[in-house]
């Protein structure tokens, strides 16, 4: 925001804030944010370093803290998650993290303990799961999953001891989707924070908070960077809870660079662009492999064949970048595709320009048994197919080469 000529946050379109908010202009009068490539500040005098530290005034001591890099980021993605009223009226903060789950695990962690519960929707990313059944475990915090489809299972494993409950939608890779407004509100009705990972839907795409959900976490790593550049994670939400986060955070030291800050707050001044045309190539994309020889099913949230499309088109805006092609023939099949792609990429990440081909039961859910991964959808023939910002053509014809 230009200190000579403010402006009014909430006057203003997503997209226009995605691009404009940034942090205040130093003397120098610089256009774009200069970086801040240090590791402490310094104080004015002793009584100012005193003040700092008992958080009595606001300010930069140490960049494992805070830094004018990421808090930039985070004000920024605060203002497009929440909205700016809830960012001017402070009930809405956030923190950065060195990596998307880094932002799991401290909204997580900084919640529960010895002796709590979490309850969780079954279909989670491959990592999330081993947090919740390896990690936690340890320090005597339980867990149990509930139906996506079958809203009863959430009343019936709710529990006097359940400190949060954690879902993703959509999720990772299967595309399921949680109603979050009725999540919301039986979480609500219960005095149980709601935490969504918002990774694939953005907040271009998808809004939580504004569904009742207490805070958002996110891998900006993905979409949010959109470069496949950098690592880096956020947790937006309610200031309380976020409180906690922050102390979790600041004394275990999952900070996020100045340098990753400044490349993610840049990359949001995109988002939307690069968002669109994720979204219409993925469509494209599901259309045309849908009814294909090779495949026996498309999964998109916004096919009318998708089991959750009425739910989509409610939830979210498009139907986001990743589409899910399950093949005839299991492993076999998925393996023989990926070895003969030429043009898309084969790798673990997602949310890149480049179009990316993920075959989970191998790699980014392999750690799950057979049936945790048939529990959520994931066959051995699934491959998630994260659709870049090439000519949509050129991917599908690499696709189509691949499966003959």
């Amino acid at each position: 925001m230009s200190a000579e000529h403010p402006f009014d946050p909430s006057a203003l379109a997503f997209e226009t804030l995605a691009v404009r908010a940034q942090h205040p202009v130093s003397p120098e009068r610089e256009h774009s944010v200069p970086l801040y490539l240090t590791s402490s500040f310094r104080f004015d005098d002793a009584e100012h370093a005193r003040a700092l530290f008992a958080e009595e005034v606001t300010g930069n001591m140490y960049s494992r803290y805070a830094n004018p890099n990421t808090d930039e980021f985070v004000h920024k993605l605060c203002l497009l998650e929440a909205g700016a009223d809830a960012v001017r009226e402070g009930s809405v903060d956030g923190i950065a993290t060195a990596s998307g789950m880094s932002a799991v695990f401290t909204a997580i962690a900084a919640r529960v303990s010895s002796g709590d519960h979490v309850l969780a929707s079954r279909a989670l990313f491959g990592s999330t799961h081993q947090i919740f059944t390896r990690i936690l475990p340890k320090w005597g915090v339980s867990h149990d999953y509930a139906d996506v489809s079958d809203p009863s299972s959430w009343e019936r494993l709710v529990r006097p001891s359940t400190r949060l409950i954690f879902v993703e939608t959509p999720s990772n890779p299967g595309l399921e989707l949680l109603d979050l407004a009725w999540l919301a509100a039986f979480a609500n009705a219960r005095g149980i924070p709601l935490v969504v990972d918002n990774c694939f839907a953005t907040p271009y795409l998808q809004r939580p908070l504004a569904l009742g959900a207490s805070v958002v976490v996110h891998s900006a790593t993905k979409f949010i960077d959109g470069q496949g550049r950098v690592l880096g994670g956020a947790i937006v939400g309610a200031r309380d809870y976020l409180a906690e986060c922050r102390f979790f955070a600041r004394h275990t030291g999952p900070a996020l660079g100045a340098f990753n800050a400044w490349l993610l707050s840049k990359s949001l001044e995109t988002l939307t662009v690069r968002m669109d045309r994720h979204c219409s190539n993925a469509l494209t994309l599901a259309q045309h492999f849908e009814g294909h020889a090779a495949i026996e099913s498309v999964r998109y949230p916004f096919l009318p064949s998708h089991p959750q499309y009425d739910l989509a088109r409610r939830q979210m805006t498009q139907g986001g970048g990743i589409v899910v092609l399950n093949l005839r023939g299991g492993l076999d099949a998925g393996r023989r595709a990926l070895d003969r792609l030429r043009l898309c990429s084969h790798s673990a990440n997602l949310g890149d320009t480049r179009t990316i081909v993920t075959h989970p039961a191998s790699t980014t859910h392999s750690k799950l048994s057979a049936a945790e991964r048939a529990a959520v959808g994931i066959g051995d023939g699934l491959l998630r197919v994260s659709v870049g910002l090439e000519q949509v053509t050129d991917v599908i014809a690499d696709l189509e080469q691949a499966l003959a």
